[in-house]
């Protein structure tokens, strides 16, 4: 926070100015997928920055491409023949998570509903009750998007869900009571596919890429990963340590900083 003022009974709180966000940076030339370097080294930063506010207690809850924004948004322009337009290389990746307001320590009350809706994490949608794992969820359906794909368009799912989640909720015979016969079921039929078709290579690098989102795309919150062992996942071996080194803050928070009650704005 630089500084804050009154205006008409509303409290105006003023940061660093800070470039595009992930979204609007994709959306100038008509959501063009991040190249795989930038994709890691944004992801890398993201789960660094995500992973220090869970050993500090705090869940964000509304984390997407809006609410992550490069601090520069410069970029260089060049013809793609295949896309047939010119297409951008980010300059420089480093980014920074904003938008706090909904952010929630673990003693605070939690709301049942949390999460834009195409970020919504199963547990919160079924009313489960939720903490820390419904980032991760959100992270991977963000990671997604990066790659060129919107995960869940509102009405996508995944696949069956865990027969102990569905065991407190309204289903017919423990099935979703769903009729493929409608618009919307043959909708979502056509939609649906596993997530290994949305490779668009077969190589280790993609394999990593999809190893690490499938993770995070656990529908039991229970078992899926944490932040703190994704980021040892082989999709960042490639980064040298003197990238790593230029976001200490969530080198710290990898390490196990120390937990501290921090007040929020």
């Amino acid at each position: 926070m630089l500084q804050w003022f009154e205006y008409h009974g509303h409290v105006c709180i003023v940061f660093e100015l800070l470039g595009l966000s992930t979204f609007d940076f994709m959306k100038e030339p008509g959501f063009q997928p991040l190249s795989m370097d930038r994709i890691r080294q944004v992801l890398y930063q993201l789960c660094q920055s995500v992973n220090f506010l869970h050993l500090n207690k705090l869940t964000h809850t509304d984390l997407k491409p809006e609410n992550i924004l490069f601090v520069k948004s410069d970029y260089t322009a060049d013809y793609n023949p295949t896309l047939t337009q010119d297409e951008h290389q980010l300059r420089i990746p480093d980014i920074k998570v904003a938008d706090f307001g909904n952010a929630t320590y673990d003693d605070e009350y939690h709301s049942p509903l949390v999460t834009t809706r195409d970020f919504r994490a199963p547990e919160v949608i079924l009313g489960l009750g939720w903490s820390q794992p419904c980032d991760i969820w959100s992270i991977g359906c963000v990671l997604m998007e990066y790659v060129g794909n919107v995960l869940f368009p509102t009405h996508n799912i995944l696949g069956p869900l865990s027969r102990h989640m569905i065991q407190n909720i309204y289903f017919n015979c423990n099935q979703l009571d769903w009729d493929e016969n409608t618009r919307a079921g043959q909708r979502v039929s056509r939609l649906s596919k596993p997530l290994p078709e949305y490779m668009t290579c077969i190589n280790g690098e993609h394999r990593n890429l999809s190893d690490l989102t499938g993770k995070m795309l656990e529908y039991d919150p229970a078992k899926r990963i944490t932040l703190g062992e994704a980021l040892k996942l082989p999709f960042f071996f490639s980064l040298k340590w003197e990238k790593r080194s230029r976001f200490p803050a969530g080198e710290e928070a990898e390490r196990g900083f120390p937990a501290k009650k921090w007040k929020k704005v």
